[in-house]
């Protein structure tokens, strides 16, 4: 099988770049099993000080695999997403996440978990759940803690677009710069990230990571059956396959 995620390491920084253009970065199967690999590379490596999540297409990421949702069904794949969460969150170096292009759904929780986030101003967000009669459960447990009470009710309830300038104005992402600036932007982070002491960064990360951590592993098993059990419901068979349908014709 072609790779679909990719690590680079150069100068202490850990470049892990998401690279499916068939399906436009959706969690599959193959790309999230390949993306949990590179991160516990990355960690294992103690050339490593820093990691990047970034995408290699103008999309950074469109959400669960809805073909092989219909298919296989989302058994291992919404736990898939609940591990992928868990190691960003528990990885033991810092974790930017280099945004540009689309997000959507399960996309979005990547983007949460990373302990920064920066976008470029075009890119967009949607929790498009709803409208397949899905719940966005594996990610919420990423998702929730990052916004306000009513910019999460807003967000998961209408699966309404918005911009990477109001995703930073809710909490979502750390930082919004104009396109030009992006790659600028996260050198300057990575800069800042690469004067810290190992140690210190290891160890402030779990000061900061303490109670996100102790929720996944208390509610992620549970979100992942859950998120299952609606894929698997004819309902959201149906809507899948009509969206799928849209996309073809």
């Amino acid at each position: 099988m072609t790779e679909l995620v990719h690590l680079e390491v150069a100068d202490g920084v850990a470049t892990i770049t998401l690279d499916s253009p068939q399906n436009k970065n959706a969690l599959s199967q193959q790309l999230t099993g390949e993306l949990l690999e590179q991160l516990e590379a990355a960690g294992a490596d103690d050339l490593v000080r820093v990691v990047v999540i970034r995408s290699a297409l103008d999309v950074f990421c469109s959400g669960a695999d809805l073909s092989e949702a219909t298919t296989v069904g989302m058994g291992v794949g919404a736990q898939r997403m609940v591990d992928v969460q868990r190691a960003i969150v528990a990885h033991p170096k810092p974790v930017v996440a280099r945004v540009a292009g689309a997000v959507r759904a399960g996309g979005i929780g990547i983007v949460a978990a990373a302990d920064i986030s920066i976008a470029g101003e075009s890119a967009t967000f949607a929790l498009t759940e709803v409208r397949l009669g899905l719940a966005a459960a594996t990610i919420s447990l990423t998702v929730i803690p990052r916004l306000t009470d009513r910019a999460a009710a807003y967000t998961f309830l209408t699966g309404n677009g918005f911009d990477a300038l109001e995703a930073a104005r809710l909490g979502l992402l750390t930082l919004t710069v104009p396109d030009a600036d992006l790659d600028a932007a996260v050198d300057t982070v990575l800069d800042g990230l690469l004067k810290g002491v190992p140690q210190g960064m290891r160890e402030t990360k779990k000061l900061l990571n303490r109670d996100l951590l102790a929720n996944i592993d208390a509610n992620g098993k549970d979100l992942a059956e859950l998120s299952a059990s609606l894929f698997g419901s004819p309902v959201a068979q149906d809507a899948m396959r009509a969206f799928l349908n849209r996309k073809k014709s």
